[in-house]
């Protein structure tokens, strides 16, 4: 068993979905019946934060929970039964494409005139927002690319060597001190933010939870392969761009060396990864299995559809001058060690 240390502990509660899981966890009480599943907001709170607690035991798990309840049968049919409500309103409410091709050519061309986080933060953003946006980010990129690495023994051939090739830049290419979820623990460090895994999920919004969330769900099922492909395409091909404007950002406010650097990488890494996505994970897997292109286009739409939601969030917030966060960070940064 990993050291205690290394695993976060259970978050509080936001609902009876979440309430009943993590009383569950603890060893008493029954899980939620599919009644209450159902009644509950597909996006909200309670239903989020009651899928993550069950997705997060295919990472690190939790202090206080035993490890032999990740393959507990009850609770994947409660989990089972929340996924089927969460995938049944992202088909519904995620754009649709008639083809991979027209998925992909709205994430391709950036806009003039851009109104997205990363232009606000670019732009206007303080460093208490990008602190927030940081500690938000931390529940995704603190465990970069590990639920993309769920897809290599679902591709072959050239899908498959195109996928390793990328996933071992976002490892680090075999050096520790690259690992992209180090360069996080690093920009956060510069932030003055605890680097704690699972530090922020308390104060994580619904909108950060059905992001991450979505590639748990589409990492864990064989069947959603070519959904996860489209959603690891999003990330890369988004991602430079974005970048650029990140990094920016952090040099404005003087962030930190670290902060700076975490984007600079993935301007360079992810504009080279983007073709290679395109090409041969894409490609090749629309080569192999050309079944899959509808899932492909959904996995693209989906995750364009979620970081909108997450964006309206953060945007509607700080245009107020408030926190985005459940528990607001202090507006001054503290370094921690």
């Amino acid at each position: 068993m990993d050291d205690p240390r290394d695993e976060p502990r259970l978050p509080a509660s936001r609902g009876p979905l979440s309430r009943a899981v993590t009383t569950y966890l603890r060893g008493a009480g029954a899980l939620p019946s599919d009644a209450e599943v159902a009644a509950a907001p597909v996006y909200g709170e309670d239903l989020q934060l009651a899928l993550y607690l069950c997705y997060e035991l295919h990472y690190r798990g939790f202090a206080d929970v035993a490890p032999t309840l990740e393959w507990d049968p009850d609770l994947l049919r409660t989990r089972a039964a929340m996924e089927r409500r969460f995938l049944a309103a992202l088909r519904e409410d995620a754009p649709r494409y008639d083809s991979v091709d027209d998925a992909l050519a709205g994430i391709l061309v950036e806009p003039v005139d851009g109104t997205g986080v990363s232009h606000f933060l670019r732009d206007r953003g303080e460093l208490w927002q990008l602190r927030e946006y940081a500690a938000l980010r931390s529940l995704y990129h603190l465990k970069e690319a590990d639920p993309h690495a769920w897809v290599l023994p679902r591709l072959r051939g050239r899908a498959k060597a195109a996928m390793a090739a990328v996933e071992f830049d976002e490892f680090g290419g075999g050096r520790a001190d690259r690992v992209h979820a180090r360069l996080w623990a690093d920009l956060m460090t510069d932030l003055g933010l605890d680097t704690t895994y699972g530090r922020h999920l308390d104060a994580a919004c619904a909108e950060m939870l059905v992001t991450v969330n979505l590639m748990s769900l589409f990492g864990l099922h064989r069947t959603l392969r070519g959904a996860l492909v489209g959603h690891f395409a999003t990330v890369e091909i988004t991602s430079s761009p974005g970048s650029r404007r990140l990094a920016e950002a952090m040099r404005r406010t003087g962030a930190g060396p670290a902060a700076e650097h975490f984007y600079d990488e993935h301007v360079e890494a992810d504009a080279v990864h983007e073709q290679v996505v395109r090409k041969d994970v894409i490609g090749g897997l629309l080569e192999d299995e050309p079944a899959l292109a509808p899932d492909i286009a959904f996995g693209v739409a989906a995750t364009v559809f979620t970081e909108d939601l997450l964006g309206d969030r953060l945007l509607a917030a700080w245009g107020e001058g408030r926190s985005a966060l459940r528990t607001p960070l202090s507006r001054e940064a503290t370094h921690v060690s």
